[in-house]
């Protein structure tokens, strides 16, 4: 054996027997006592929103739309017609129709949509529990809006409070309350008015002005049912939907209340609204390229084709078409005098005519048209008179 490998063996041994007879217990170590706890109070601090909730956790604008609904929702009735159709032969076929409606005043009335009871043979109103049957009062088609009476004890009606539709703008709150699908009765829906001033086109052809649209869900049977603002107040008749699906796509309309205050004084005296007339039966519409085909010395207003007889054009002697000609591939009435104006009022179309004679206009009254005949300006003064029915 070398004396390296010797040297080394000779210390591992040396080594071995010194950790061997260490058998004193490992030292003991103090660690320094634990510091208790301390119990800190941190103050969270409350949001803006929630410090404005109730104890209910509600906040200022829920409140608001419980205590709409709530005093709202006992005007809103639920209306049930009964509607004979026929059948492929001939044959009458009962049919049933639902829709909304809200009560008016304390003697009964109850305002709903005109197609909601359109062609009605029985009408029935269920207002909470109790379900009586109705009668048309008034109805009118061109503003789809309809007055019915029940007779009911006073103290089971609640009328709504009428609110202004022309004050109205873009982004405040609607609550629409109806009886959707006919089953669902005074549900409420909430949105904004999203638009003002749109035009609906009724089934005779006819346009309803000022019209209201809010995103407010409207389905089959909220028709009829109000539209209130945000402090209870019918601002409009939800009326109409535009969905592909026929279920809310987020566009609805409400014909405004303004409207309805207009043609109600006729539809609780006459049973139908009664409607200034000029009586224009057939005119073309001027455009800047007709003019010029046609040569005329004015590019707007309408170019008259016919007027009633015993119309207060007729018997004024406005001039209807004189002849006939071929514009491009259509036949075409000329020689009428070109209605401007009336009273300063540009007639450019005929529902403008329309809305500025039932808005602007009383039956009776004198008013001055302006035409251009043979290519000079004149004045006709004229008397309104009642469009027939």
């Amino acid at each position: 054996m070398n004396k390296r490998l010797h040297l080394f063996l000779t210390t591992i041994i040396v080594a071995s027997i010194i950790v061997g007879c260490n058998t004193a217990p490992p030292a003991t170590i103090t660690l320094p006592a634990p510091t208790p706890t301390s119990t800190i109070a941190v103050s969270i601090p409350q949001s803006s929103d929630t410090a404005l909730l109730d104890a209910a956790g509600l906040d200022f604008a829920e409140k608001r739309v419980i205590d709409v609904y709530n005093h709202v929702a006992p005007s809103v009735v639920n209306v049930t017609t009964r509607v004979l159709r026929r059948g492929f032969f001939f044959q009458a076929i009962p049919e049933e129709g639902a829709g909304s409606g809200f009560v008016m005043d304390k003697e009964g009335h109850i305002v709903t949509n005109y197609h909601v009871v359109e062609g009605a043979e029985t009408i029935e109103v269920t207002l909470g529990d109790v379900t009586l049957p109705a009668q048309l009062v008034g109805s009118d088609s061109h503003t789809d809006i309809a007055v019915i009476k029940i007779d009911a004890s006073p103290d089971l009606l609640v009328p709504v409070t009428f609110g202004q539709s022309s004050t109205l703008q873009v982004g405040q709150r609607a609550i629409a309350i109806g009886n959707p699908f006919g089953q669902f009765e005074r549900t409420l829906t909430t949105g904004v008015i999203s638009a003002l001033n749109r035009t609906l086109e009724t089934d005779d052809g006819r346009e309803i002005n000022g019209v209201i649209q809010t995103d407010a869900s409207i389905n089959r049977g909220n028709s009829g049912g109000p539209l209130l603002d945000s402090a209870g107040r019918m601002i409009g008749i939800n009326s109409a939907i535009f969905s592909p699906s026929g279920t809310s796509a987020g566009v609805g309309f409400a014909i405004p209340v303004d409207t309805l205050q207009r043609v109600l004084p006729d539809l609780l005296s006459f049973g139908y609204y009664r409607r200034a007339w000029l009586g224009i039966h057939y005119a073309y519409e001027l455009t800047p390229e007709l003019a010029d085909a046609l040569q005329l010395s004015t590019d707007h207003g309408l170019l008259l084709v016919e007027m009633y007889d015993g119309s207060p054009l007729n018997g004024a002697g406005v001039r209807g078409a004189q002849q006939q000609a071929v514009l491009g591939n259509q036949l075409i009435y000329i020689g009428g005098d070109v209605l401007v104006s009336i009273d300063d009022h540009a007639a450019n179309s005929l529902n403008d005519l329309d809305t500025l004679l039932e808005t602007d206009y009383e039956i009776g009254q004198q008013v001055t048209i302006s035409i251009v005949r043979d290519g000079q300006p004149m004045t006709i003064d004229v008397t309104l008179v009642e469009e027939p029915r």
